[in-house]
């Protein structure tokens, strides 16, 4: 060995290089990425806003005449003595649902109106087959697949009967379902 100084530089340098790694790796693992985890958060609002509108038009105005709901579903066509799928489920001028829901879960503070897609329809029980069927109500847009849309539902009442309970003349209990997607 020639000279020994050199050593204290080297151990020097070397510890100076992993304070550097390790202040690098709490940076970089300190910053924020978005994950597909992240997604829920705009799914959970985009399912409360659909939830809200349907619960804003099941909400009967006064205690002796029925909610908006109740009344959409009520018209609906009549076939065989039971409830049928809308006459025009696409038609945004004429069906109420199209005409009304848009304007609950659209509406935002601003200028600037939301985009939001739905297939609505109503799902009930058939008790001479034993099954669930379901009908068409509203859409103003099909499913492509490559959408992510969240399920809204709301319980409601109605007076007609639905297929497959043409004899029965009590009130049955329906879920009004609705299919809810952003661009």
């Amino acid at each position: 060995m020639v000279n020994d100084h050199g050593q204290l530089y080297t151990i020097e340098g070397i510890a100076a290089g992993m304070i550097m790694l390790f202040t690098t790796y709490l940076v970089l693992g300190a910053t924020t990425v978005y994950t597909p985890g992240d997604s829920h958060i705009s799914d959970m609002q985009l399912e409360q806003t659909g939830t809200d509108a349907l619960m804003m038009m099941n909400t009967p105005a006064n205690g002796t005449t029925g909610s908006q709901l109740q009344e959409i579903v009520d018209n609906l066509p009549v076939v065989n003595g039971a409830i049928a799928a809308a006459a025009n489920p696409y038609d945004l001028t004429t069906n109420p649902f199209n005409t009304m829901f848009p304007n609950y879960v659209n509406n935002k503070t601003g200028n600037e109106t939301d985009n939001l897609h739905y297939i609505a329809s109503v799902t009930y029980y058939d008790i001479s087959n034993r099954t669930t069927g379901s009908l068409l109500l509203a859409a103003n847009r099909n499913l492509s697949g490559v959408e992510h849309p969240v399920r809204v539902t709301e319980w409601m009442i109605i007076d007609k009967p639905v297929p497959g309970d043409v004899m029965l003349t009590e009130p049955r209990a329906v879920l009004v379902e609705v299919l809810l997607w952003r661009d």
